[in-house]
């Protein structure tokens, strides 16, 4: 057996036994390995990932030019030997090149005929719960990724995409429909009334809040994270859309977002450089409108840079926005000031609001910080 033939083997030994773990892959430097494992964690060189790279991609050619079109409604189902080395090799691409949009397409188109079959032609229990297993799956590979210290899939935007669409799928399952049921078993524990699980809304808020794990996660791994925080922006529109029409309701879109405020606003405070998780946050208070929830919110983050003395752009930057965007200038001047707190809290009337909004337009973060200066420099910022 060849080097890259050995390299193939020993590592798609290692996806084929994952299932739904999540595995955390590094590359190694040439000293150490090639390939090394320890549980879940897995290092692995980057000459050794190349070799395997380099018969993976034959593999999965040449299976995926006999194989039928898989989007076919009526297709036969493929060989299931075949269909797993293409899968397998798939994944060791990805792990290679986390934008070859080919490997990540025939996943898609994989899981989309597994979906459209069960939806056509099987509702019964085995099946949901072999549809459920393969889409939860994917979504432990994407994390496998994602949250692994590799140096372009944390913030790859084909893999950010096809987690998208995959959670998607995974919403539409909680949505009651005729063509589909979800299994026995799943019924089952959500009549338990030991099972927190009561609903699609218990369910899209556990869904929102795993999700956020994985994007901070993310985050940790590459600051400045555009691209995470967007597919949450993304995910949180979807999971609104489809709460609002199962339950024929209006304010989804502010119980999501208020879920994770309070989460994504530590992780702000704790990562005061990062400007996409700030500018997420800030998205999160205009999804709520919960006046109480984003004063308190700015309230903390002006203490903190008061405090801490920080000097950064972003901080500054998400209080200038937050505080013009939601006429709050004057109560967050007030708390630089050092004035009581009534007065911090206070709602601005029509009249003062018009006079800061034109007194306040040409200003910008650098204002903001400024008056922070002063304020400790004073030592007067209210407690």
């Amino acid at each position: 057996m060849s080097t890259t033939e050995n390299a193939y083997q020993e590592l798609a030994q290692i996806f084929r036994s994952r299932d739904s773990r999540i595995l955390e892959i590094e590359i190694l430097p040439p000293q150490v390995g090639p390939l090394l494992q320890d549980g879940c964690s897995i290092g692995i060189t980057k000459k050794y990932l190349i070799q395997a790279f380099v018969t993976a991609r034959c593999i999965f050619f040449k299976h995926m030019g006999s194989m039928p079109d898989l989007s076919a409604p009526r297709m036969k189902c493929p060989d299931a030997i075949t269909q797993d080395e293409a899968s397998i090799a798939s994944e060791i691409i990805l792990l290679f090149d986390c934008e070859h949009t080919t490997a990540c397409n025939w996943r898609k188109r994989r899981l989309g005929a597994l979906i459209k079959g069960q939806d056509l032609y099987n509702t019964d229990e085995v099946g949901g719960e072999s549809l459920i297993h393969a889409l939860e799956t994917e979504r432990s590979l994407m994390t496998t990724y994602q949250c692994s210290p590799l140096h372009r899939h944390t913030k790859s935007p084909t893999l950010w995409q096809h987690r998208l669409w995959l959670l998607k799928q995974i919403a539409k399952l909680q949505r009651p429909s005729p063509s589909f049921r979800l299994p026995q078993t799943a019924v089952k524990q959500r009549q338990d009334p030991g099972q927190s699980m009561l609903g699609p809304a218990a369910k899209f808020q556990e869904m929102i809040q795993a999700e956020l794990d994985v994007v901070l996660r993310a985050g940790e791994l590459h600051p400045r994270n555009y691209y995470a925080f967007s597919y949450m922006r993304q995910l949180h529109v979807a999971l609104t859309d489809m709460l609002n029409e199962i339950e024929q309701r209006a304010d989804s879109s502010a119980q999501l977002a208020l879920l994770i405020t309070e989460k994504i606003s530590d992780w702000c405070l704790a990562h005061p450089a990062d400007i996409s998780g700030w500018m997420f946050l800030l998205y999160l208070l205009e999804s709520s409108s919960h006046r109480e929830t984003l004063l308190a919110i700015i309230n903390k983050a002006v203490k903190f840079g008061v405090h801490v003395r920080w000097e950064g752009e972003s901080l500054w930057t998400f209080v200038h926005l937050a505080t013009t965007r939601f006429d709050l200038v004057e109560t967050v001047r007030c708390q630089l000031c050092g004035q009581e707190e009534a007065t911090q809290t206070r709602l601005v009337t029509m009249d003062t609001l018009a006079r800061t909004a034109k007194s306040e337009s040409k200003e910008s973060w650098k204002t903001w910080m400024a008056r922070a200066k002063a304020s400790w420099s004073s030592g007067e910022l209210a407690a």
